[in-house]
């Protein structure tokens, strides 16, 4: 039993991992059942149909270079990460690693692949570059836009407490004080916070 057949073996029932072999002619000649039931979308298989039918039409290009790279280097594993038609007028996002498989002869038989659904891993690493880019947002506004103004009202209140004569006024004028100082340690320790 070759390489390719173990490994089919291995993982023809997986719950996680697509197995598939294309031919020299671009078509399916081996799709696992995992892959058969999350892209053939007409209760049918997709052995025997063009590999593109799963693939986004701008994924077509990159298995036509990663299949050639399988080819100049036997042996090698390659890797590259494609979106699959998710049946409901979507796509998924897939993680494959290509080889190139050789008939006894050693002549070209096609190409092997096993891949993955990344698509929550790519949805979670987008959603928290989102957050960090609204951190940063947060963080300059809290920095620049909001210290300023406090800072003008720190400086109006200790001008106001200076120049009142009135007992009330410089009561009123140190509890401004006070607030607008817990105020900016607030904002510090939230933008240091951000900055982490």
């Amino acid at each position: 039993m070759n390489h390719f057949q173990q490994v089919n073996q291995f993982l023809k029932d997986s719950s996680f991992f697509y197995t598939i072999a294309i031919g020299m002619d671009s078509k399916y000649t081996y799709v696992s059942k995992n892959y058969d039931r999350n892209f053939e979308f007409t209760n049918g298989t997709l052995l025997g149909r063009h590999f593109s039918v799963t693939l986004h039409p701008d994924d077509i290009v990159i298995c036509e270079q990663v299949g050639g790279q399988c080819f100049s280097e036997p042996g090698r594993l390659f890797s590259a990460t494609l979106r699959k038609h998710d049946g409901r007028g979507g796509f998924v996002t897939t993680q494959w690693e290509m080889q190139a498989i050789f008939d006894e002869k050693e002549q070209p038989e096609g190409i092997f692949c096993i891949g993955y659904n990344i698509t929550e891993f790519v949805d979670t690493q987008s959603r928290l570059v989102s957050a960090n880019t609204q951190l940063n947002d947060i963080g300059f506004m809290q920095s620049h836009l909001v210290r300023k103004p406090l800072a003008n009202i720190i400086g109006l209140s200790q001008m106001i407490s200076e120049e009142s004569k009135g007992e009330k006024v410089t009561q009123l004028s140190a509890m401004l004080a006070k607030s607008a100082d817990e105020l900016d340690q607030v904002i510090r320790e939230i933008s240091r916070k951000t900055d982490e």
